[in-house]
């Protein structure tokens, strides 16, 4: 790739190169649930930028994926958050951490806050603001953008305006002045990439082309309906409405629920139709299917762009780059011959090493097989989704209002462990148990609701002493990192 790349670097450099600190003008959207640590690392490391998608994230978990980029590239990269899709106490904390951990910048949406831009910029944050009017990219500017992100109604996901997005590119870069625009929307193409840069664009936003990558947090299914569908499939509709302002429109790959199979989208109940990270999921929820999703994919959200034409596999992020690259530089010849000049192979992939080829050395010396890892980290995961569904329930049972609220902190530190181990099980390539354990059913049973708090109580000191005891066992450091993190949560006085 490094041929291909040398080239693009020299031949599409641009403004927001030089602010963004990537090689090439190709930007990763901030795509909520999908665009997580590993696509950002992938995508910077092949000399682009990226944007964690962390729409509705709680602090510590962007705080967390904000390092775990760190740790695997030493290129800049941002955050997304979306004031309009997020409770608003529960914004300010996601701002508040973006400003600690010193992120390089922050990409909003849906709404213009000059006061939420003026505390980025005043800490040192570029501020980037993706529109979908003219109109609104003026009242980004005015409030202190410092680059516009000019969404066509081509676009995958939530979809700002009705604008195709070649008009409002050129549109939103007459009147931009010295602010870089990027283009998004519908760009999964060389042809797509020169088209943008040829009017005026600084760069090019992509998100469908790089959901469907090995990298991507997306589910396998979301994935290969992209690969499997076209343009024409793709329609803009407010069937997905759940956790977003009302008028929100989505462009999605058509399904049971857009062909009208489920009913009217805006009825008062709602099925569930899934779960993820012990959160159940509703059918008509913004929600999209992910890696650790279970239950009707069909019926869920398959964010798509226009450009689903263009992919025709799942690869990496990388060569989906490298790809988009070269037909780029086909379309823009060199005057002095040097596209001609021979390509070097790309290095060969080099494959992760089997998690449990060192099984029997670990066991030798110790250390837990990865069976017996897999083992532990699925009991947590039943012992934590029964905890998260405990502490819920107890949320509500409570009459004592401090003590209500110190239950839903512990509702959000189980979920936040769910998801922890999720991850882990995961990254270890496995799938993850889908059983709840039967501490909730045992809690239940229990009459006076303290005596229920001091079961549940009971439950964390054990959850504590499972993992006292397999701390010393394990190898892996990041997964001795994580699961520190998550005996922290769960120490008590009584532990």
């Amino acid at each position: 790739m490094q041929n291909v790349m040398d080239l693009a670097a020299s031949r599409f450099r641009t403004k927001a190169c030089d602010i963004l600190g990537c090689d090439v003008p190709i930007i990763l959207a901030g795509m909520g649930g999908v665009a997580r640590s590993e696509l950002v690392t992938a995508v910077s490391e092949a000399g682009g930028y990226g944007f964690l998608g962390m729409v509705r994230e709680s602090p510590r978990f962007i705080a967390r994926q904000i390092r775990e980029v760190r740790a695997g590239t030493k290129r800049e990269f941002g955050v997304n958050i979306i004031p309009a899709a997020t409770p608003p106490d529960l914004f300010r904390r996601q701002v508040d951490v973006c400003i600690e951990e010193h992120v390089h910048s922050v990409c909003l949406f849906w709404d213009v806050d000059k006061d939420v831009i003026s505390r980025l910029r005043d800490s040192g944050i570029l501020v980037v603001c993706q529109i979908g009017s003219v109109a609104e990219a003026k009242e980004a500017i005015d409030a202190g953008a410092q680059m516009l992100i000019a969404q066509g109604v081509e676009a995958g996901g939530h979809v700002r305006g009705q604008i195709a997005r070649a008009t409002l590119l050129r549109d939103t870069v007459a009147i931009a002045g010295d602010i870089p625009v990027l283009a998004a929307g519908g760009i999964a193409s060389g042809a797509d990439f020169v088209a943008a840069l040829d009017l005026g664009a600084s760069g090019a936003v992509l998100g469908t082309a790089l959901l469907a990558t090995k990298e991507s947090f997306a589910h396998d299914y979301h994935k290969q309906r992209i690969v499997d569908g076209s343009s024409v499939d793709t329609l803009r509709t407010q069937d997905f409405h759940i956790n977003w302002p009302e008028g929100a429109f989505v462009r999605v790959l058509k399904n049971s629920v857009t062909d009208g199979a489920h009913g009217d989208p805006f009825k008062k109940a709602f099925d569930v139709i899934g779960e993820d990270y012990g959160r159940s999921l509703y059918r008509f929820s913004t929600d999209s299917p992910l890696r650790t999703t279970t239950g009707d994919l069909e019926s869920m959200a398959i964010y798509a762009g226009k450009g689903t034409d263009a992919i025709h596999d799942v690869v990496s992020a990388a060569e989906r780059i490298e790809t988009i690259l070269k037909d780029a530089l086909a379309l823009r010849p060199a005057d002095d011959g040097a596209q001609h000049a021979e390509e070097q192979a790309p290095p060969p992939e080099l494959a992760s090493p089997s998690c449990s080829a060192s099984e029997g050395d670990d066991a030798y010396m110790g250390f837990l097989s990865h069976a017996e890892v897999i083992e532990l980290l699925n009991t947590l995961l039943e012992a934590e989704r029964a905890g998260a569904r405990s502490a819920a329930r107890l949320a509500v049972d409570l009459a004592d209002p401090k003590a209500r609220s110190e239950m839903k902190n512990l509702h959000a530190d189980e979920v936040f462990c769910c998801r922890l181990l999720l991850d882990e099980i995961v990254r270890l390539g496995e799938s993850p148990s889908q059983r709840t354990g039967d501490f909730y059913d045992k809690l239940m049973a229990i009459e006076p609701v303290a005596d229920r708090v001091a079961f549940l109580a009971k439950g964390q000191r054990w959850v504590a002493r499972k993992l006292r005891e397999a701390l010393p066992k394990i190898r892996s450091d990041q997964l001795h990192a994580r699961l520190s993190e998550m005996l922290v949560l769960h120490e008590t006085p009584e532990a």
